[in-house]
């Protein structure tokens, strides 16, 4: 998740921005050009609470595909490939990321509302058509495409409020939201799977709707934008990528992403088919995962405000990497718990710190946001080919190891791309 700060100009209601007219239903407030974010207060703590189940329900759910892979791999009716499976997950984050990216114009020109009215709509309705899937296509249309399109929808917004209630509290209020992602990969993977055997794979799925229904509600009904960008930015800044440390960047996280989910993805059906643990405690491996990525993007968010942030991600990419050739050697339950908490504290890095690095290789506050879409838009192709790969080297080797080796090759190259940027940094 790539965080944006976003130039802005107070509007006064009624005027014309683009080619809508700003009123009430815009949720835009009366500011004059000398408002200053509020720092606190009621309304500003909303703009908090709503992002949080913005985060619950879009990244959140990215993070509980993970108990969905074990579910369709190991119980469900449709028979298709591992790497089948783990298309729809990444499919899903693929359009969280590009889908976000494509919507900056329309929160540009006033439709902040209307992002996350749809937005949150399209993630209800493609939980509760998942809950009446079927079929593998069905599934992918509704858990992968409908949800993804929706959570995408909410990406801009939630990333572009925050910045004008919270000023000198941000980091601490950006902190708060972006738990809602991890808290979200904790809950909705021990609901499905304490109901799922109870009261089926179908209202199992439509108790997680409600829970989205429900949160997202409380977000649309909260969240208003004070006020709206500047000017529209643009898509795309070629030029960024003949900046040698913005480059190596921007492939690092590609890197990042393809081998980011694959533990997430498929910790649970390892430990089951390896046979290293009990079921009882193999489905709440995904939940003790996203747990322990809460405090790994926090504190690695600490550190890099008091010394380097690409040194931070590379600490913790290296770190990564080698937690994936270890995951290769773990046959036991102690093991594989260990390697849960681990990873997921050392890979929240990934997520936290990306535009924290981006903010300091952008000399020029105005183009931020569109250098932050042009990675957001790489990571989302990193995402779309890492899950579907390691299944593709699943179903054609024998165990696990090729998918482990994979994941953890993928992981160790963004440490040495995030290496060489340290040492270009330097020259």
């Amino acid at each position: 998740m790539l965080h944006e700060k976003v130039a802005a100009v107070p509007l006064a209601r009624g005027a014309i921005v683009g080619s809508k007219i700003s009123d009430n239903s815009n949720s835009v407030e009366d500011a004059s050009p000398r408002d200053e974010p509020p720092n606190g207060g009621l309304h500003a703590w909303q703009q908090v609470a709503g992002s949080f189940f913005l985060f619950f329900n879009s990244w959140g759910t990215v993070n509980t595909f993970g108990a969905f892979q074990t579910f369709y791999q190991e119980d469900f009716l449709f028979v298709v490939s591992p790497s089948d499976i783990s298309l729809i997950g990444s499919t899903q984050t693929f359009l969280l990321l590009i889908v976000g990216v494509a919507s900056g114009p329309l929160y540009d020109i006033g439709y902040f509302k209307t992002l996350i009215v749809v937005g949150s709509l399209l993630v209800f309705l493609g939980t509760m058509m998942t809950s009446l899937g079927l079929k593998y296509w069905e599934i992918l249309l509704s858990q992968a495409i409908c949800t993804g399109i929706g959570a995408g929808l909410t990406y801009i917004p939630f990333v572009a409020i925050l910045p004008q209630y919270f000023s000198t509290r941000k980091v601490f209020a950006t902190a708060i939201a972006t738990s809602g992602s991890s808290l979200g990969g904790v809950i909705y993977p021990i609901i499905f799977q304490q109901l799922q055997p109870k009261i089926g794979f179908s209202w199992a799925t439509r108790c997680i709707g409600f829970v989205n229904l429900a949160t997202c509600f409380f977000a649309v009904i909260a969240m208003r934008a004070r006020l709206l960008p500047k000017q529209r930015r643009m898509l795309i800044e070629i030029a960024a990528f003949k900046e040698a440390p913005y480059a190596i960047f921007c492939a690092a996280m590609f890197f990042a992403y393809l081998g980011f989910f694959i533990p997430i993805f498929y910790v649970q059906p390892y430990a089951l088919e390896a046979r290293v643990m009990s079921t009882e405690l193999a489905v709440h491996l995904v939940p003790i995962l996203n747990a322990a990525s809460v405090p790994g993007r926090i504190i690695p968010g600490i550190l890099a405000r008091k010394g380097n942030p690409v040194a931070v991600l590379f600490g913790a990419a290296a770190v990564s990497g080698v937690l994936g050739f270890a995951w290769i050697g773990i046959h036991n339950a102690g093991g594989i718990v260990a390697f849960a908490v681990l990873y997921g504290f050392f890979s929240g890095a990934f997520v936290a710190l990306p535009a924290v690095v981006l903010t300091a290789l952008t000399p020029d506050p105005s183009t931020l946001g569109t250098r932050m879409g042009m990675c957001s838009t790489v990571c989302s192709l990193g995402s779309l080919c890492g899950a579907p790969v390691a299944g593709a080297l699943l179903s054609n080797t024998s165990g696990y190891h090729a998918l482990q080796l994979f994941s953890a090759v993928a992981t160790l190259m963004t440490g040495a791309l995030l290496g060489g940027q340290l040492t270009v940094g330097r020259k």
